[in-house]
């Protein structure tokens, strides 16, 4: 089962931090920096797919009225 976007953020964030400390050797920096590219993909994904379920009010003739909002691609 896939993560949630906030869980992804949670370990991306972990990750950011670890690099930030300069503990680490750089076998273990390119590691993490890697499953930080990988994280940060996924998240972008989760991000587009939500976009594609956004909702937008559109006034037509002075009505609201609900519209899928789909980007181009």
């Amino acid at each position: 089962m896939s993560k949630s976007f906030e869980e992804q953020m949670e370990n991306l964030e972990k990750i950011v931090g670890e690099l930030e400390k300069g503990d680490l050797n750089l076998d273990d920096s390119v590691e993490k920096f890697e499953e930080g590219i990988k994280i940060s993909k996924e998240c972008n994904k989760i991000l587009q797919e939500a976009e594609k379920k956004i909702t937008m009010l559109v006034n037509e003739n002075g009505e609201t009225k609900e519209e899928n909002f789909e980007t181009e691609e």
